[in-house]
């Protein structure tokens, strides 16, 4: 069972972290989140910006036409130049080694970027819900709620649009607030 209060926004900060950190300075538990008028934040934002705009290039990059050719033109010369290694276990190593490396370093830039999406989505999410009088401000953050939590906060929606069919066109606006929903889990 989930309290009312797992879905509130809270940056919580290890032992290690609050022993190290400025009075009223915020760090999450992984040390990404620091608060603009704490004294680590410019090393410690520089850092971060510049990996983000590096994820960012590259990834738009390699989402490219101009890198699916590069990608191309890089196999066709490998496989060109079969002939003059005859095909042999280094010739094949090369391309082997080379498009793991590469994919090994693209599965953290792609993390990285789909990271940053991920939050900048449930953001304007809960925005919206935030500023809807009719959405229970008690959908923010949900997506904290373990598995089942979830599941079951589901199960809701899915009996709430049973009852939107039965209903027919007649429309109904409803909350998870509501008597007889499933208060209890967000």
């Amino acid at each position: 069972m989930v309290g009312r209060d797992s879905l509130e926004l809270q940056i919580t900060m290890s032992h290690a972290d609050h022993d190290q950190a400025a009075p009223g300075e915020h760090v999450d538990t992984l040390g990404l989140i620091t608060s603009r008028g704490s004294p680590g934040y410019g090393a410690h934002s520089m850092l971060l910006r510049a990996f983000d705009r590096f994820a960012t290039l590259i990834t738009r990059w390699a989402g490219s036409p101009a890198a699916f050719c590069f990608a191309l033109i890089i196999v066709l010369g490998w496989a060109l130049v079969g002939p003059l290694f005859g095909f042999s276990e280094g010739w094949q190593l090369v391309i082997n080694t080379g498009t793991t490396i590469v994919t090994f370093l693209m599965v953290f830039l792609i993390q990285q970027s789909q990271n940053k999406d991920s939050v900048a989505m449930h953001l304007k999410l809960d925005e919206l819900l935030a500023s809807s009088r009719f959405a229970s401000n008690r959908m923010i953050g949900i997506e904290d709620l373990n598995e089942q939590d979830l599941h079951e906060v589901a199960a809701f929606y899915l009996r709430l649009a049973q009852r939107a069919k039965q209903t027919g066109p007649r429309k109904e606006a409803h909350s998870i607030d509501e008597e007889g929903m499933p208060t209890d889990k967000v």
